[in-house]
């Protein structure tokens, strides 16, 4: 690891106007993924500020009957959250589906966002990856690739994004709240908040250098069944091949898909025109480019589609929420 520098602030605005001090600045609060790039010099910020003393560590609601998530709540206390639990099942269902619980003891709702691929060729410095470098090349497009995404990828980047939490987050609709170097604020709705990779796959999402994470919003609950399905290749500790996060009310299906892309994947026009899971599922997948080691992850994800359909309000076997 390299030598850095720290300082410790105790407010949204310190924690502004110290990484307009410091260009290329890393703020750090679980640190669950920064450490470990960091300790690989894949990530060499020269400076750390600390944000775990900034508040922004509670979940209140909103005037318009949502929720207001601060980015410093841990991914225990959020999973665990009665509220949560109760009205936006999808998300307390998808927190506990990811990690270890000693990790969600420590991630926070911000940082969950944040998490950078898991990609082999990303984490290995020997190898050619345009996200981790730029312009060196993707190892993975004729490499090893089964854990990849098969859809929103580029020649730059076939990489997958890794969260559970932000795939659940797409489906409800969520806005991040930020604050940026200047000490002005902005909310992003998710839709917006991450980036295809394109010829750019390093810029991964919306955010300013030095723009800061505060909060994030949730709209009122959607009401309905709250699923959330995650295959991998075995039952705990590991990432998605797929994930489906679904809220199914009477009149419509929501739905993200995780695994497959490099963003939490949604497609809103397949759950406007409704029909058939196979119909849905041509229209979610349409331009799917996989490589034949990862191909097996649109069947794959076409079962889980139907096996949640048949949860919709109605049917005898539908579950509730979380």
């Amino acid at each position: 690891m390299r030598a850095f520098t720290y300082e410790r602030v105790s407010t949204p605005q310190e924690a502004a106007e110290a990484a307009a001090r410091t260009p290329g600045a890393k703020f750090i609060a679980g640190g669950t993924n920064l450490l470990d790039l960091m300790k690989l010099e894949i990530e060499h910020p020269a400076h750390l500020i600390d944000v775990n003393q900034i508040g922004l560590d509670t979940t209140e609601p909103t005037p318009d009957g949502g929720l207001r998530i601060g980015a410093l709540v841990r991914n225990t206390d959020l999973a665990a959250d009665l509220r949560v639990r109760r009205d936006y099942g999808v998300l307390s269902r998808a927190l506990l589906a990811g990690a270890s619980g000693q990790l969600r003891n420590k991630a926070t709702t911000g940082g969950n966002l944040l998490q950078r691929s898991r990609c082999p060729y990303f984490y290995d410095t020997n190898l050619p990856c345009n996200k981790r470098e730029p312009g060196t090349g993707c190892g993975a497009l004729e490499g090893f690739s089964r854990n990849l995404a098969v859809i929103g990828v580029s020649d730059a980047c076939i990489s997958q994004h890794p969260s559970d939490m932000a795939v659940a987050l797409r489906v409800l609709d969520a806005v991040v709240e930020t604050v940026q170097v200047d000490g002005t604020t902005r909310r992003l709705p998710i839709a917006e908040f991450y980036r295809l990779p394109g010829t750019t796959p390093h810029i991964e999402n919306a955010l300013e250098p030095g723009e800061l994470i505060t909060a994030v919003t949730l709209p009122r609950p959607l009401g309905g069944v709250h699923l959330y399905r995650k295959v991998r290749d075995r039952a705990s500790y590991a990432f998605a091949e797929v994930s489906l996060a679904a809220v199914l009310t009477e009149n419509r299906a929501y739905l993200a898909f995780g695994g497959v892309a490099p963003l939490p994947w949604r497609n809103e026009a397949a759950e406007e025109t409704g029909g058939s899971a196979e119909a849905m599922f041509e229209t979610i997948f349409a331009g799917a480019t996989p490589t034949t080691q990862n191909a097996f992850k649109l069947p794959l994800a076409r079962r889980l589609l139907a096996a949640a359909l048949e949860q919709r309000p109605g049917d005898d076997s539908a579950e509730g929420a979380a």
